[in-house]
């Protein structure tokens, strides 16, 4: 039961910490631009269209 004692804080700090991290990541608009970072991941950046 003691170690109830210890678990019950930490795991309520780690889920505040978490919760903090992901406020502060829409904060920093983070998860403005989705779509467009999962298409640019498929194309190189030598690729130049041809003229």
């Amino acid at each position: 039961m003691t170690v109830l004692l210890v678990l019950i804080p930490i795991s309520t700090a780690l889920g505040f910490a978490g919760l903090c991290a992901f406020l502060w990541s829409l904060r920093a608009d983070q998860y403005r631009d989705l779509e467009g970072d999962a298409a640019r991941i498929l194309f190189d950046e030598d690729d130049k269209p041809r003229s």
